[in-house]
């Protein structure tokens, strides 16, 4: 799973993917350690299920602090975005070829207005947000009708000729992308094209197929930064009534909060609502003042939104469920005696033997059953896991 960031220039994108990436607690071996530049780790934070068995966990490839479990989750970072990128213009290519990678899109925008279209600073609310909303879901739409017209008329009139399914020439064509057939299919439907002959598909059509499949296979969710300054609040009120999927950010105070938690100032978990100064710190007027806004912040919106922007995208648009999988269910440990080791994001529907599949190849090629560590009861390959399961993995060739 990748969550794309995405956005015009200037409008706290960079802010937003050191806050989400900056984890104020003392890490060790977590995956992703190792990335490129434009890659990070953000984390996604549920209620672990430590609490419900009354044990001490101790984690390896996640984090589990005070019965918060955070679940590592990749970020990329996208360029930034201009008009015309989908014809090469600025970044244009190595965005749409980097956000074609993203199984889900954050689109931060600067809500406050306070920025025009080339991302250039203008007075507070003199920007166009909805404008800026549209014209980056544009830029993508335009990319991707450009890839499927590419000599149209020609594939239309053998896809007819050779009696070929539309859908499987589209998957085909949008094989790179990686969009799943199953999107195809259900924007054809939506549509009423399933049936259309693709040589009376106009430009029209295309690009309107292309923004249909484009937001159910790389669905968005809306960052609105800045919500602290003035109309910034109208603008959120906007987007909502667009009946689009927002949360209101201050990623710079997350950024404050959470370096201040890790030098020890503060007690702060990522998510939370409020934090508290740690006994024995002595703050300066300038460290108040800010903390008092950041107050007032939390106060109104309820957190930062930084935390909230990433498990939207994981829990609402990619609709995962967390697992935890385990090799002795009576202990829920591993073989080195880890408690509750791990937490996996899985798609909602994914089977038991999917889970095996996921831990290691030789789990599922030799899968004989799984076992419920909750209800100690055999499940079988076809049972579909439910989120919080705490999952044994029997199989005849066990990963060593």
């Amino acid at each position: 799973m990748l969550i794309g960031l995405i956005g015009k220039a200037n409008v706290g994108k960079s802010t937003f993917f050191n806050a989400s990436t900056e984890l104020a607690v003392q890490t060790a071996n977590y995956p992703f350690t190792t990335i490129h530049a434009n890659f990070g780790v953000a984390y996604t934070r549920v209620k672990c299920v430590c609490r419900d068995f009354g044990v001490q966990d101790n984690p390896i490839h996640s984090m589990c602090i005070d019965g918060n479990r955070f679940i590592p989750v990749k970020l990329i970072d996208i360029a930034g975005l201009v008009r015309g990128a989908h014809a090469g213009r600025g970044l244009g290519n190595k965005f749409l070829d980097d956000a074609r990678q993203a199984d889900a899109l954050i689109h931060v925008v600067d809500a406050s207005g306070s920025t025009d279209s080339e991302g250039k600073l203008v007075p507070v609310g003199m920007g166009d947000p909805l404008s800026d909303i549209k014209f980056i879901e544009d830029e993508f739409d335009y990319w991707l009708a450009a890839i499927v017209s590419r000599d149209w008329t020609r594939l239309a009139r053998d896809t007819e000729a050779q009696g070929q399914k539309l859908e499987q020439v589209l998957a085909k064509r949008l094989s790179g992308l990686a969009i799943a057939d199953v999107y195809i299919i259900k924007a054809l439907d939506e549509m009423g094209f399933r049936n259309k002959k693709a040589t009376l598909w106009n430009e029209e059509d295309i690009f309107n197929f292309c923004k249909k499949v484009r937001s159910k296979a790389k669905p968005i969710v809306i960052a609105a930064n800045k919500a602290d300054l003035p109309s910034a609040e109208t603008t959120i009120m906007k987007i909502r009534n667009l009946g689009r999927d927002v949360i209101p950010c201050v990623a710079e105070a997350e950024i404050v909060l959470r370096r201040a938690a890790r030098k020890g100032m503060l007690y702060y978990l990522p998510g939370d609502n409020s934090f508290d100064i740690k006994p024995g710190i002595l703050l300066n007027e300038q460290q108040k003042k800010a903390l008092e806004t950041i107050h007032s912040l939390l106060a109104k919106y309820g957190s930062t939104g930084i935390q909230e922007v990433v498990d939207l995208a994981c829990f609402r648009l990619l609709k995962m469920i967390v697992v935890y999988p385990v090799e002795d269910e009576l202990k829920l440990m591993d073989k080195k005696g880890n408690v509750l080791p791990d937490a996996r994001l899985l798609p909602d529907g994914s089977t038991a033997k999917d889970l095996a599949n996921i831990i290691h190849a030789d789990l599922g090629k030799g899968f004989l059953y799984a076992i419920d560590a909750k209800r100690k009861q055999r499940l079988g390959a076809e049972y579909k896991l439910k989120n919080n399961d705490v999952i044994k993995i029997v199989s005849a060739t066990s990963k060593s």
